[in-house]
């Protein structure tokens, strides 16, 4: 498990990306209302983060059930291809 840094709320680290990714995202996020890439790739961990916590919570509650239907995998795969990464 990688080792953990203490946080503070100013704290900042660099994530390298492919540029043709980067002028991808540039694309998606056009007119969406995020200002940057950057705030964008943001709220998608974040959110990616939060669903993962969701995943694990319910794991615990239910170890026994696969962590992913068929049908939400299928919605992963229909909203991956509406972001263009599909």
């Amino acid at each position: 498990m990688p080792k953990k840094v203490p946080a503070d709320a100013t704290s900042k680290v660099t994530i390298k990306i492919p540029r043709t990714l980067y002028n991808r995202l540039q694309e998606v996020i056009s007119g969406s209302g995020f200002d940057s890439v950057t705030d964008f790739v943001v709220y998608v961990l974040r959110d990616l983060a939060a669903s993962g916590r969701r995943r694990e919570e319910k794991r615990r509650e239910d170890p026994v059930k696969d962590p992913l239907t068929r049908e939400e995998i299928e919605a992963v795969r229909k909203r991956l291809k509406s972001l263009g990464y599909l």
